[in-house]
């Protein structure tokens, strides 16, 4: 791995680990999560990828990823989602996935910044790439992917680490 790799996955790290251990104002004074989740959706957020970037950059690396998301977001911020996307050798994928954001920013009435963190199924990865993803058995593995991201109105991006492969750029909306 390149020294900018590492460089920018430290970061990356280090950045998500501050927004989990850092109480706010905004995460404060929101209601305390409930479990289980409350089966009611607040609004479903749809985003696609607007920009990827490999930590080691190899030459059948695909930085287009093509990404099609839709979520289901409860009023506590618990979310299930599921996306649809061309992996980083150019491989159908699909990940199916439940997980929460935490607010811990709002520098206005109309922008929040967040940290997500989702776990569920990756599955896509086969023939000679399947062991590019831990655990993957029959082209299916479990997978955990934090963002950190900046809601502005029904507008939202999110900046997703993929392990130590690479940084991912989404854009999208929500209804």
């Amino acid at each position: 791995m390149t020294s900018l790799g590492m460089t920018t996955t430290r970061l990356a790290t280090l950045c998500l680990a501050l927004v989990l251990l850092l109480p706010s104002k905004a995460v404060m004074a929101e209601p305390q999560p409930t479990w289980p989740p409350q089966l009611e959706v607040s609004h479903v957020l749809l985003q696609t990828s607007l920009y990827t970037r490999h930590f080691s950059p190899q030459p059948d690396h695909n930085n287009h990823q093509e990404l099609i998301s839709l979520e289901l977001h409860n009023p506590q911020r618990w979310l299930v989602g599921g996306a649809r996307f061309l992996s980083s050798f150019d491989q159908e994928a699909v990940y199916l996935y439940a997980g929460r954001e935490f607010p811990f920013w709002k520098p206005t009435e109309n922008i929040t910044v967040r940290a997500k963190l989702s776990a569920g199924l990756l599955h896509g990865y086969r023939g000679e790439y399947q062991d590019n993803i831990p655990f993957n058995r029959y082209g299916t593995a479990p997978a955990a992917l934090p963002s950190l991201g900046l809601q502005w109105g029904r507008f939202e991006t999110d900046l997703i680490v993929f392990g130590t492969a690479g940084a991912m750029i989404l854009g999208g909306i929500r209804f």
